[in-house]
């Protein structure tokens, strides 16, 4: 698709004979996706991968002829750990809002309320603002022509804990709408439907009126909370 000095870019037609270290992706959507390119690599061999990389680099860019690279230290659960997403809002073709993620290299829209990367949480919050949108006529954020209000929702996640008696403590949330304007209407409604989701600690709107690929502007205004959750990493 595209060729530069020294390499190229290419686009997958079909798989005539599958590696080894080949898998199904976990989530359905890895492909359009601009998130992950490795899903269709086996965990074990991107931890390969990756050390590689890291060897390469320091030969072509170092100059280092032979670096001594350890092995990368791997998770025993690669799913589901990333405690912050950052999802743009939009409209699907036939007119649905939806959340997901920005195409490889470009600015559309490929709905995947489910990161399989990040806490699993993150589809509840999602699909409570799209129903609050829907109920409340709230415009999804139209980048072409900068108009309609909510941009992103930003969600960062606490772990987990485990309190003194061995049982589990409730992870905390952190919830930020970013909208193209100076308020955000139907605020206390919005607040009151994303309480009834467990650990829900804070809740702001972040104000970004700019044509911008920037996610987040200048000024947060806090509807709920004290704008911050307590964690344990």
């Amino acid at each position: 698709t595209k060729t530069k000095r020294s390499y190229g870019y290419a686009r997958l037609m079909e798989v005539l004979s599958p590696s080894p270290d080949r898998v199904e992706p976990v989530c359905p959507a890895a492909a359009p996706c601009g998130g992950c390119q490795l899903q269709s690599l086996s965990y074990e061999r991107q931890l390969l991968f990756k050390e590689e990389k890291v060897r390469s680099q320091l030969r072509r860019l170092g100059g280092f002829e032979n670096p001594r690279v350890l092995p990368v230290l791997g998770m025993e659960k690669p799913y589901g750990y990333r405690n912050k997403a950052q999802f743009p809002i939009g409209r699907s073709r036939d007119g649905r809002i939806i959340a997901g993620f920005y195409a490889g290299r470009t600015h559309s829209i490929v709905e995947t309320p489910r990161c399989y990367l990040g806490s699993p949480v993150n589809e509840e919050v999602l699909r409570t603002v799209i129903r609050w949108m829907e109920d409340c006529a709230v415009e999804p954020y139209d980048e072409e022509h900068h108009r309609g209000l909510v941009r992103h929702v930003l969600i960062r996640s606490g772990e987990e804990k485990r309190t003194e008696d061995g049982s589990a403590d409730e992870r905390q949330l952190l919830v930020c709408i970013v909208i193209n304007g100076r308020k955000l209407p139907h605020a206390m409604e919005l607040v009151q439907r994303l309480l009834s989701v467990p650990g829900m600690t804070s809740i702001s709107y972040n104000i970004n009126t700019e044509r911008t690929n920037v996610i987040l502007g200048p000024e947060v205004r806090h509807l709920y909370g004290d704008g911050y959750i307590t964690d344990t990493i």
